[in-house]
C-alpha cells in the first residue's frame, strides 16, 4: 500500500483524532512559531509518532502548489470503499441517513468543499463514480477541512448500480437539475435522502436522472448565473437539515 500526505492544520488534526495509527510521521516546518502547528507536534509524539523538523524546500517537493502551512503528515494510504459498503452505511446511519451523491465532479476543490458541507449536514457518506471524478489528493483534503478524514467516501464502478443499490435500502433519489420543474423547497427530504447533483458542466448524466424519485432546482433570481456545484450541493443538505428540524 502506497501512502499519501496530508497538508495543513485542519487535515493534519483529522488525522491524528480520526486515524492516528495510519500516520507514519509528521513534518513540520524548520523554525516554525505556530503554537497551533507546535500542539500537533506534540500529540503526535504522544502517540509515538516521529516529528522531522523540515526546511522549506522539503515541503516545496511534497506540496506543490497546496498552502501546507508549515504542518505535514505521512499517512499509510486507506482503502478504497466501494459500493458493496452502502447497505452497511444506511443501516448504521438508521432512519434519517442523508447521502450526498455526485456525478462526475472533477474539481478538487468543488470535492473538497462537497465533502465539508456533506459532514458539517450530518451525512453519512458521499458517493461518487470511481472513473469520472478526482482522486483524493492534497487538494481535495485542505478543501474538505478535515472532514475527508471523518466522512466515508464511497467510490462507485458503475454509478447507476450504486443508485440502485441506494433505493433497495429504502432511501428516496433527489437529483438538482436546472429544468425541473419543482423546486428543491417543494421536496420531502426527510427519512433516507440522496442528493444527487450532476458534473460542473453537463449536469446528471441520463441514466443518473432518470433513477432520481424527484428532480427539482434551486429558485434563483432571474438572469443569475447557475450556483458552482458545491454551492448547490451546500444549498440542499442544508434545506435537508432545515426540513428535518422543523417542528
Amino acid at each position: 500500500m502506497s501512502d499519501d500526505w496530508r497538508l495543513g492544520i485542519h487535515a493534519v488534526d483529522s488525522a491524528l483524532e480520526v486515524g492516528a495509527a495510519q500516520v507514519i510521521e509528521l513534518w513540520i516546518e524548520k523554525g516554525t512559531r505556530n503554537p497551533r502547528v507546535l500542539e500537533l507536534a506534540e500529540a503526535a509524539r504522544a502517540h509515538g509518532i516521529a516529528v522531522q523538523s523540515v526546511g522549506k524546500d522539503g515541503f516545496a517537493r511534497i506540496a506543490h502548489d497546496v498552502r501546507h502551512q508549515g504542518i505535514a503528515a505521512r499517512c499509510r494510504s486507506e482503502q478504497v470503499i466501494d459500493e458493496r459498503s452502502l447497505g452497511d452505511l444506511i443501516e448504521g446511519a438508521g432512519e434519517n441517513a442523508l447521502l450526498l451523491v455526485l456525478d462526475g465532479v472533477t474539481d478538487p476543490h468543488n470535492l473538497g468543499a462537497c465533502l465539508r458541507s456533506a459532514h458539517a449536514a450530518g451525512a453519512c457518506a458521499v458517493l461518487i463514480p470511481k472513473d469520472r471524478s478526482t482522486a483524493m489528493t492534497p487538494v481535495v483534503r485542505r478543501a474538505a477541512a478535515g472532514a475527508a478524514e471523518r466522512l466515508p467516501l464511497v467510490r462507485a464502478t458503475n454509478l447507476a448500480r450504486a443508485l440502485d443499490t441506494i433505493k433497495e435500502a429504502g432511501v428516496w433519489l433527489t437529483g438538482l437539475a436546472g429544468d425541473a420543474p419543482q423546486t428543491l423547497f417543494e421536496v420531502d427530504l426527510r427519512g433516507r435522502v440522496a442528493l444527487v447533483m450532476g458534473s460542473e458542466g453537463e449536469g446528471m448524466r441520463r441514466l443518473t436522472a432518470e433513477r432520481c424519485d424527484h428532480l427539482a432546482h434551486i429558485p434563483m433570481h432571474a438572469g443569475a448565473e447557475s450556483l458552482n456545484v458545491s454551492v448547490a450541493a451546500g444549498v440542499a443538505l442544508f434545506e435537508a437539515v432545515r426540513q428535518r428540524r422543523k417542528r
